[in-house]
């Protein structure tokens, strides 16, 4: 009632004047639309000059973490903007004229409603971000793909914040266009697709626990190898070794193969495969110079010993003027005890774990002797240092045991062929 008391003294005082009703009444619009702008510009300017630095300062004393998570990504900015908005909608029924003949008030209503959804999504945007950041600084969100989850959170915020703006604009209950919406469900299908296999495929990668960030992964189709840094509702993002960044689509690993390497960190230890190969020309049976010179090793010392007494109960009786009628030590499996000895000694071996020393099928290319055990180091070089100081160490000691490395012949190894087997014409 005072505002249309109001409003009628504005147009008699305009119209005493001499002014023209129709002119009047735009005049008397014009004023009001001045009044509310620089009402909602005090607003504004108090709640950010004054409200929000008081915050910030507030912010910057204490010693939570929270608070200034939540000033970084504007939180506290976009709340302080809900002042002009509050304004605009007071000025609805306060300043602009009502009556159904001028639906002024009624287009300002439902623009501030509007304006006030718009501010509300962005600021659980911004909540839902810093909550991410600030989850992400704890352990347990290595297991789950928090960005996958907010990704999902903020896609209903904006399409429920979608709904109501609508909803406003029309004139018409939100619980009726979420009806509508049903009708409308093939198309959303198509409009959302990548992001239903998306979501899917989070769910699926979640309940698996297949991937979580930080764990190491390898896909080679993908052009992928390294850690996981992110997983998003679309993009599962990995830095590769030499710092470069790939970007699979989530459901690509659900759909396509890929390689863990996350059991390894947990169990403690990182394999090591390798084989060397021994010339097979090289392999005989152990003398009694050898013999007396392995006695002496710290190693496999106590082995020989072991060993010599077993044949030699074993050989009791036996005519031993051939070999075929008895046991002996070889160099080859003597070397393999040794490398077996000397791996467990090792004090950067997982003892804890599988360790072997085992011939494989001879080849073209001599017979294998292959290494398998786990490194207690998983850093990628002490692991990679590790790895070769053992097989520097086991090529370097082959000649203790008279045996030979196979390699193809080399200029050198040719040339000193011809010196020792020179042509005798």
């Amino acid at each position: 009632m005072a505002t249309e008391s109001a409003n009628g003294q504005y147009q008699a005082w305009i119209q005493d004047l001499g002014i023209p009703s129709d002119l009047a009444l735009w005049m008397q619009l014009g004023f009001k639309v001045v009044l509310v702008i620089f009402a909602a510009w005090v607003a504004n300017l108090i709640a950010k000059k004054l409200l929000l630095r008081g915050v910030g300062m507030l912010v910057s004393y204490t010693e939570s973490r929270w608070d200034d998570t939540l000033q970084k990504y504007g939180v506290f900015d976009r709340l302080a903007s809900f002042a002009p908005a509050t304004v605009l909608y007071l000025s609805a029924e306060l300043v602009f004229a009502t009556g159904k003949e001028n639906g002024d008030n009624e287009w300002v209503r439902r623009l501030s409603l509007v304006i006030m959804v718009l501010l509300s999504v962005r600021i659980l945007d911004a909540l839902i971000d810093a909550g991410v950041e600030y989850i992400q600084d704890y352990d347990f969100s290595k297991e789950k793909p928090v960005r996958g989850y907010a990704q999902i959170a903020v896609l209903a915020v904006y399409l429920v914040g979608g709904i109501f703006i609508l909803s406003i604009l029309l004139d018409k209950e939100p619980w009726g266009l979420l009806t509508g919406l049903g009708a409308m469900s093939a198309v959303l299908l198509l409009v959302f697709r990548d992001t239903i296999l998306g979501l899917v495929a989070s769910i699926q990668i979640n309940a698996n626990d297949m991937v979580r960030r930080g764990d190491w992964i390898e896909m080679p189709q993908k052009g992928a190898d390294g850690d996981v840094l992110d997983i998003t509702l679309h993009t599962v993002k990995v830095q590769n070794w030499d710092k470069t960044i790939s970007t699979i689509p989530t459901q690509a690993l659900i759909n396509e193969s890929f390689k863990n390497w996350r059991g390894m960190s947990e169990s403690g230890g990182r394999r090591i495969k390798r084989s060397i190969y021994i010339d097979q020309d090289s392999i005989r049976f152990c003398d009694d110079k050898m013999l007396e010179r392995w006695r002496r090793s710290e190693i496999i010392g106590d082995y020989i010993a072991q060993k010599l007494t077993e044949i030699e109960v074993h050989n009791q009786g036996k005519n031993l003027e051939t070999a075929l009628n008895g046991r002996r030590l070889t160099n080859i499996g003597t070397f393999r005890a040794y490398v077996e000895a000397y791996l467990r000694s090792h004090p950067d071996i997982q003892h804890q774990m599988t360790l072997l020393v085992r011939q494989l099928p001879p080849t073209a290319q001599g017979l294998p002797i292959e290494i398998y055990c786990f490194s207690a180091l998983q850093n990628w070089d002490r692991y990679e240092s590790l790895q070769a100081d053992i097989i520097d160490h086991l090529i370097s000691v082959l000649g203790e045991f008279g045996l030979r490395i196979f390699q193809y012949p080399t200029t050198i190894s040719a040339q000193q062929l011809n010196l020792d087997n020179p042509d005798p014409t």
